[in-house]
């Protein structure tokens, strides 16, 4: 099968960030059929019209006169089941050590983007996967990324790794709202009686679970792997 995988960043900074806002950096990446993703963008924008809701969705940008286009986004994507599906990684920056990666906090950060992808990646299957626009000092790292995921998956075809810029990609844009949703359980930055939580809420009810946090790797439709940098079970 084809598949498309959309990603995002919170926080990218904070390897290398001298007033770090949080302390888990968060790479999110959402997987759907390559066939699925015309009914997906075409519910999307059903659900904006229905609210006049029309300039980028960002988790940044809920306020309480658009949660209700929020709660009912959370809606659209559980709505797909297991054919749309969400990952993100957790990389905690107190345990970092930059000297593994050539004291390069770019690389290093790429190295923890390999990781998201790469266990979810079967074999025989081809994937296309989208990045956030991102500027980067070295040039070629969605290149080596490509390779890198081609080396370790030889069954697998990385058709292609592009970035895109999100405001025009609805997908990067529901990416970005489920990252949100995760970093702002993981980093404990969640206001109370706020929209953003009631959005949270939403999500951690139709996903049947207490509170949005680390899951078991068998986890398919939000999975939220917590990395552990000093090793153990």
């Amino acid at each position: 099968m084809k598949f498309e995988v959309y990603c995002d960043e919170a926080l990218p900074d904070l390897f290398t960030s001298q007033r770090p806002r949080a302390r888990y950096l968060m790479i999110g990446s959402l997987w759907l059929p390559a066939e699925m993703r015309e009914e997906a963008k075409a519910r999307i924008a059903a659900l904006r019209a229905r609210h006049a809701v029309w300039g980028e969705m960002k988790w940044t940008k809920i306020s309480p006169s658009k949660q209700a286009f929020y709660e009912e986004l959370v809606d659209v994507f559980m709505s797909f089941g297991m054919n749309m599906r969400f990952r993100c990684i957790a990389v905690d920056r107190e345990q970092v050590n930059l000297a593994l990666h050539q004291n390069d906090g770019e690389l290093g950060f790429y190295k923890f983007y390999y990781q998201l992808l790469h266990h979810w990646i079967l074999d025989f299957n081809e994937y296309r996967i989208f990045c956030d626009l991102k500027t980067n000092r070295d040039r070629k790292r969605l290149h080596d990324l490509q390779r890198c995921l081609h080396y370790s998956n030889l069954s697998a075809t990385i058709a292609d790794i592009q970035s895109l810029p999100s405001p025009e990609v609805a997908l990067l844009q529901l990416c970005d709202v489920l990252l949100g949703a995760a970093s702002s359980r993981i980093n404990e930055t969640l206001g109370a009686g706020t929209a953003k939580e009631a959005v949270v809420r939403r999500l951690e009810e139709r996903l049947n679970r207490r509170q949005i946090g680390p899951t078991s790797r068998t986890e398919e439709k939000f999975n939220v792997f917590k990395i552990r940098l000093g090793g153990g079970w």
